[in-house]
C-alpha cells in the first residue's frame, strides 16, 4: 500500500500528470435574473448599456423635465411632495457661524452675511434650486454683480432653468462638450454655454445666442447616481408612471361614480319575455317629484342604482401608490400624504428618523456645493470693500475658506417632553455639549448663552426670580384628599 502511494504522487507521476492533456471542467454558473426568457423579455426590452451621459441625453432629459413638470403642477400630491422637500431641507433659510477665534470679526461678519442674504432673498432661491432638483434634475445659478443691492457687497445669484444651459450645434459633437458643459483634461467642468433667453420663451432670437459662463462663476447642483454623470434627471423620475397611475384610477372612480349617480331607479320585471306585463318603452325616463308617491306599470318594480364606486380598496390603493411614490426621495407616507391618521407615535417616530436623516445628508451637500461657494466670492468681495488687503488669489480664496459652520433649522420633536428629558440626560451624563444640541435646533449655541445671561441679568435689576422652577411631585393614591 505505501509503495503504491509513492509511486501515486511521486514528483516524477505529478510532472508527467502534468504534461499529459486531461478533461478540462468547465464551471457554468449564471444568474437568473441574467437570462432572458419568454416571460421577462419584454420586461427587459428598454435595459441597455449606455453611459451615464448617454443615457441621460438631451432629448431624455428634456422630455423627463416636461413631464415633471407637468405633474408638479397638476397633481397636488406631487407639489405637495415637492413643496415639502425644499421646505424641510431649507426651512428659512441657513445661518453662518464664523469660528476664526476672534469674536469681533466672527459678529461682524456674521452680520453682514445675513444682512446680504436678506437683501439677495438667499433662502427663496435655495428653496427655488431644491425644488428645481426634484422636478428637473438640476439646478443652475450664476454669480453676478448687481449693482441694485442696498449692500456694500454687491454679489448676486441669478438663477436660470436647464432648457438654457446647452450646447450651440457646433460644439455638439465636441468630445470635451457634454450638453453645454465643456470640460478640460481631467474632466472638471471648466466653462458653461448658456443661451441668452430661454428656448421656450416668446421673444424670437437667433439659435446660436449663447454667453460662455466660467465654472468658477457658474454653482451647478445635481444628484451624481452614476459615475462620469455630467447632467441631472428628476429626482421623480421613478414616480412619473405612478403619478398618472393615481391619477387616471381616480378620475375612473369618480366617473364611475357620477355615472350610477345620474340614475335615481331603474324599472325590472320579473316576468318572463312574453308574460303579462304592461309595455313600456326602453330607455324611457321618468320625472321624479319629492314627497310623492308613485304607481309602476302593472309587472314592473322600480330599484335604486346601487353605488359600486367608490370600491373599499380604494383609500388603500392611494396608499399604496403615495408610498412607493415617495420612497424615491426617502419620504416617509404620512409626510408625503399629510396624513398621520393612521400611525402611532413609534411609528411615526422610526418612519421620521430615514427622513431626518436624508435631509440632513442634503443640508451638507447643499452647503459643500453652494453655500461655500458663495461664501467664498462673499468674503472677495466684502474684504475688497473694507479696503484691506489680499495677498492671496482669488482662485486660492475660493478654495480655502475661514473655519466657519452652518445652521439650519432644527426638527421639532412630535413630544417635547419627552425630548427635553432625554436632553437633559444627555447633558447629565456628559454624552453630549449645548453645541451639539443647539445645534440640532439650527442655533448657535453661543448666542443662545449670551441671550440667556442678559435675560438672567435684566431679571435681576427687576426684582424677578431666576431661579429655575422645579417639576411638581407626581401624586399618588395617598396624597389624593378624600371626598
Amino acid at each position: 500500500m505505501i509503495q503504491w502511494l509513492k509511486a501515486k504522487f511521486s514528483p516524477g507521476k505529478a510532472r508527467e500528470a502534468r504534461r499529459m492533456p486531461g478533461r478540462v471542467r468547465v464551471v457554468r454558473g449564471r444568474y437568473d435574473a441574467a437570462q432572458t426568457t419568454e416571460d421577462n423579455r419584454r420586461h427587459w426590452a428598454a435595459a441597455d448599456a449606455l453611459s451615464a451621459d448617454s443615457a441621460a441625453s438631451a432629448d431624455v432629459r428634456r422630455t423627463l423635465r416636461m413631464r415633471a413638470r407637468y405633474e408638479v403642477a397638476n397633481n397636488s400630491y406631487a407639489r405637495g411632495i415637492v413643496l415639502t422637500l425644499a421646505n424641510d431641507t431649507i426651512g428659512t433659510g441657513p445661518r453662518l457661524q464664523m469660528l476664526t477665534g476672534d469674536d469681533a470679526i466672527n459678529s461682524e461678519v456674521e452680520r453682514e452675511f445675513e444682512l446680504w442674504a436678506q437683501e439677495v432673498s438667499l433662502a427663496e432661491k435655495l428653496r427655488t434650486m431644491r425644488m428645481a432638483r426634484a422636478q428637473d434634475g438640476e439646478s443652475f445659478g450664476v454669480l453676478v454683480n448687481n449693482p441694485d443691492l442696498d449692500h456694500p457687497v454687491k454679489l448676486d445669484m441669478r438663477l436660470i432653468e436647464a432648457d438654457q444651459v446647452t450646447s450651440p450645434l457646433t460644439a455638439s459633437l465636441d468630445d470635451d462638450e457634454v450638453d453645454g458643459i465643456r470640460l478640460d483634461s481631467y474632466g472638471n467642468p471648466f466653462s458653461y454655454s448658456i443661451l441668452t433667453s430661454h428656448p421656450g420663451a416668446d421673444t424670437w432670437r437667433f439659435s446660436d445666442e449663447f454667453i460662455t459662463v466660467p465654472a468658477s462663476h457658474m454653482v451647478h447642483v445635481f444628484r451624481m447616481d452614476r459615475p462620469c454623470q455630467h447632467r441631472g434627471i428628476p429626482e421623480i423620475t421613478p414616480a412619473l408612471p405612478l403619478f398618472a397611475q393615481l391619477r387616471r384610477f381616480t378620475l375612473a372612480v369618480l366617473s364611475a361614480a357620477e355615472a350610477a349617480a345620474d340614475f335615481a331607479g331603474i324599472l325590472y320585471t320579473d316576468a318572463p319575455a312574453n308574460g303579462e306585463a304592461d309595455s313600456v318603452e326602453p330607455m324611457d325616463s321618468i320625472q321624479l317629484e319629492r314627497n310623492m308617491l308613485l304607481t309602476m306599470p302593472g309587472g314592473w318594480k322600480m330599484s335604486q342604482v346601487e353605488p359600486m364606486q367608490p370600491a373599499t380598496t380604494y383609500a388603500e390603493f392611494k396608499k399604496e401608490i403615495l408610498n412607493e411614490i415617495a420612497r424615491c426621495l426617502n419620504m416617509p407616507y404620512n409626510v408625503a400624504a399629510g396624513n398621520s391618521s393612521g400611525y402611532n407615535y413609534a411609528s411615526g417616530r422610526l418612519d421620521h428618523q430615514t427622513y431626518f436623516k436624508s435631509i440632513r445628508v442634503d443640508q451638507t451637500f447643499m452647503a459643500l456645493k453652494v453655500l461655500d461657494r458663495i461664501l467664498a466670492a462673499w468674503l472677495w468681495e466684502y474684504l475688497l470693500d473694507r479696503g484691506l488687503e489680499l495677498d492671496v488669489s482669488a482662485r486660492t480664496m475660493g478654495r480655502i475658506l475661514p473655519p466657519h459652520q452652518w445652521f439650519w433649522d432644527g426638527m421639532e420633536h412630535v413630544d417635547p417632553l419627552k425630548e427635553a428629558k432625554a436632553q437633559e440626560t444627555r447633558l447629565n451624563n456628559h454624552t453630549t455639549t449645548l453645541a451639539h444640541e443647539h445645534a440640532r435646533q439650527g442655533k448657535d449655541w453661543e448666542a443662545e448663552l449670551r441671550q440667556r445671561a442678559r435675560e438672567q441679568s435684566l431679571m435681576r435689576d427687576l426684582g424677578l426670580s431666576t431661579a429655575l422652577a422645579l417639576p411638581a411631585p407626581p401624586i399618588t393614591e395617598q396624597d389624593t384628599p378624600d371626598e
